[in-house]
């Protein structure tokens, strides 16, 4: 429709922004939630320490007071991220291992070939936000260290129940320890996520589940 017809209204004259005022940010995009997605691409692949706050506005399209509005430091953001990070990964888990349209154990698998997928979405040069935080906890807040116990331990405790209903199933021994398997899990799952990444393919991710699977006590 051309402006100004007769068969709709002229467009209005755009908005000049008053001398010494920031630019308005889009009214249709939640700077914050940019801020976070953008935050966990980066910090997935590189980690806290090497990540710079300049690349990651860059990434956003947004000014550093912009960043400072939603948070008061780095490590804030930091630990929104950590927040954040682990309630998409408890929804992950609960799809998997509460899909009832599935076994248990055929419930892990299906965890597997997803996080095999994701991390070849990405040429494997993300991995878990959580294991690269822990490599490098000796330089971060003392703070997150607990944060991302806490994280760990809820993983532990979705596995456990998928591992509990497996035992029901009657696809584990009754004897099983599941506590203990899930602990076992994350500890050479979150190995296999960085030999993934350095060597650039699946077959860590996939040597460590098959192991895993294998050596569950059966009945």
């Amino acid at each position: 429709m051309p402006v100004g017809s007769a068969t709709g209204p002229a467009a209005s004259p755009p908005m000049r922004r008053k001398p010494g005022r920031p630019p308005r940010v889009d009214a249709t995009r939640d700077t914050r939630e940019a801020l976070l997605r953008a935050g966990l691409g980066v910090l997935t692949e590189k980690g806290f320490v090497a990540s710079g706050l300049d690349e990651l506005l860059r990434r956003v399209g947004v000014p550093k007071g912009s960043f400072y509005y939603y948070f008061d430091s780095k490590e804030a953001f930091g630990a929104a991220l950590i927040e954040r990070y682990a309630a998409y990964f408890a929804r992950k888990l609960d799809r998997h291992f509460l899909d009832e349209a599935l076994s248990p154990l055929a419930r892990l698998q299906a965890f597997v070939d997803d996080a095999c997928t994701g991390m070849a979405r990405h040429a494997f040069r993300r991995g878990c936000l959580v294991g690269n935080l822990g490599q490098e906890i000796a330089a971060l807040p003392e703070a997150y260290r607990e944060s991302l116990r806490a994280v760990l331990a809820d993983w532990e405790g979705r596995l456990a129940g998928c591992l509990e209903a497996a035992k029901e199933a009657g696809e584990l021994a009754a004897s099983a320890d599941c506590a203990r398997l899930a602990a076992y899990f994350w500890t050479g799952w979150e190995g296999a996520v960085l030999r993934a990444k350095l060597e650039g393919g699946e077959r860590a991710l996939r040597l460590f589940a098959e192991g895993f699977i294998a050596t569950l006590p059966r009945r």
